[in-house]
C-alpha cells in the first residue's frame, strides 16, 4: 500500500469515531452497520472526498466545512454569497480531476437575481487550508428566476475536463424547459472557464443557448458518469409521481412537462401523454414518487455483490435505493435503510469502499454504511 493510500485509510478510520450508537439494517449483502461520521450539520447537501480521506461537506444555508476525525471544521471562508431561501442555497461541491495538483474545486449554488428570486450559478475556487481563494463564478443560469424551488445543481466532470451542470425548471416555469432560448430546465456542458465547448449540440444555432446539452429536464438532483460507458446518468424529481432515471445524450429532449408518468400536486392531469415522438423515455421511473437526490455507481470492494450497481438517495421515502443494471437497462431494485428515519440528500461511494450519506435535516448527519462485523 502506498503512503498516500495508508494516509487515506487512517483518516477514514478516524472518521468513524462514532458520535451515536451504530444502527444495523438488513440488505441483500447481509446486515449493514450505519455509523454517524459527523452530526450537527445544517441541511448538508453534498460530499466530496479530499485525497487524504477527509471530506468537504456543503450546508444549504451557505457553509462549506471539512469533516475529519468525527468532527466538522468551522465554515471555510471565501464561499460565494448564496440565496438561502426555500430549496435554494449552497448545493453541490466537486473536486477538479486534477485537484491533487491544482487544489481546484467547483461549487453550485442559488445566487440572488437583481429582479428578485434566484438563479443557479457555478463557481470555481482553489482550496487553501481553511479558506477558498481565486473564487470566480464561471456560469450563471439565464431565464426566469426561481422563487425558491427546483435549482437542480449537480456537477459532473468528464475525462476531457468539461463540466456538466444540472439546472432546474424553478417550479413555476415548467414550459421553459422546452425553450432553447434559456437555461431553465436544462443540463448544460461548459469548460472549466465556463465557456460553451464548440462540439455542444446547439453551439451553432442562433436560437439556442450554446451551453445546453439536453433539455426537457425538471429538477435533476442526481448525476454520475457510468464507469464503463462514460455516459452521463441522471435522475430527476417528478411532480406527484414520475421520478425518472435517464441516460443523457447530446441534444435530446427528455420531455418535461409535455410527457411524464406523474400527475400534478392534488392529482390533476399534467402531461399530454406518457410518450411522444422526439422525446426520450426514462430507463426507470417511480410512481409514487420517492423524491430522489444523490447518485453514485458502486465499484468498491466492501460489497462485492453490489459492484456495478447504481445507488440513489430518497428524501420522501427516507431510504437508499440500489438499482441492478444490465448495460443500459435497470433489472431490479432494492430498498434499504427505510427504518433509519432520515431524508437522504446525497450518496457517495467512499475511497474505502463504504457508502457515505448526507441526511437532509436542520441537525443533519454524515453516515457511513459498511458490512456488519
Amino acid at each position: 500500500m502506498t503512503s498516500k493510500a495508508v494516509a487515506c485509510a487512517v483518516t477514514l478510520l478516524a472518521l468513524t469515531a462514532i458520535e451515536a450508537a451504530a444502527q444495523t439494517h438488513k440488505s441483500s449483502a447481509g446486515n449493514l452497520t450505519v455509523e454517524t461520521v459527523a452530526s450537527g450539520l445544517a441541511n448538508p447537501w453534498a460530499i466530496a472526498f479530499l485525497p487524504d480521506g477527509r471530506m468537504l461537506v456543503t450546508e444549504r444555508p451557505g457553509r462549506l466545512r471539512i469533516v475529519a476525525e468525527g468532527k466538522h471544521s468551522p465554515p471555510l471562508s471565501g464561499v460565494p454569497k448564496v440565496q438561502a431561501s426555500g430549496q435554494g442555497g449552497l448545493h453541490d461541491v466537486m473536486l477538479d480531476r486534477n485537484f491533487a495538483q491544482n487544489q481546484t474545486l467547483y461549487l453550485c449554488f442559488a445566487e440572488a437575481h437583481d429582479g428578485g428570486g434566484a438563479h443557479t450559478a457555478m463557481a470555481r475556487a482553489r482550496l487553501a487550508g481553511d479558506k477558498l481563494e481565486d473564487v470566480k463564478v464561471i456560469f450563471r443560469q439565464e431565464g426566469p428566476a426561481s422563487s425558491g424551488r427546483h435549482f437542480g445543481c449537480r456537477i459532473v466532470q468528464t475525462p476531457d475536463n468539461n463540466l456538466f451542470l444540472t439546472l432546474g425548471d424553478h417550479g413555476s416555469h415548467p414550459k421553459e424547459a422546452q425553450n432553447l432560448g434559456n437555461h431553465v430546465g436544462k443540463i448544460v456542458r461548459v469548460t472549466p472557464d465556463g465557456a460553451a465547448p464548440k462540439d455542444n449540440p446547439f453551439a451553432d444555432r442562433n436560437d439556442s443557448k450554446p451551453e445546453i446539452f439536453s433539455f426537457g429536464n425538471r429538477n435533476v438532483q442526481g448525476a454520475a458518469l457510468h464507469p464503463v460507458t462514460g455516459k452521463l446518468w441522471t435522475h430527476e424529481h417528478g411532480p406527484q409521481g414520475g421520478d425518472e432515471v435517464n441516460i443523457i445524450e447530446p441534444g435530446k429532449n427528455y420531455g418535461w412537462p409535455v410527457i411524464g408518468y406523474g400527475v400534478n400536486y392534488g392529482g390533476a392531469k399534467l402531461h399530454d401523454a406518457t410518450s411522444k415522438p422526439g422525446m426520450e423515455q426514462p430507463i426507470k421511473y417511480w410512481v409514487p414518487s420517492i423524491a430522489p437526490s444523490g447518485m453514485a455507481f458502486y465499484n468498491g470492494t466492501l460489497f462485492p455483490s453490489w459492484r456495478g450497481s447504481l445507488f440513489v438517495g430518497a428524501l420522501r421515502d427516507q431510504m437508499i435505493v440500489r438499482l441492478t443494471l444490465d448495460g443500459d437497462k435497470v433489472t431490479g431494485e432494492e430498498r434499504m435503510l427505510q427504518g433509519a428515519g432520515e431524508r437522504i440528500r446525497d450518496v457517495r461511494a467512499g475511497p474505502d469502499g463504504a457508502l457515505y450519506l448526507a441526511t437532509d435535516s436542520p441537525d443533519g448527519r454524515i453516515l457511513r454504511v459498511t458490512p456488519a462485523k
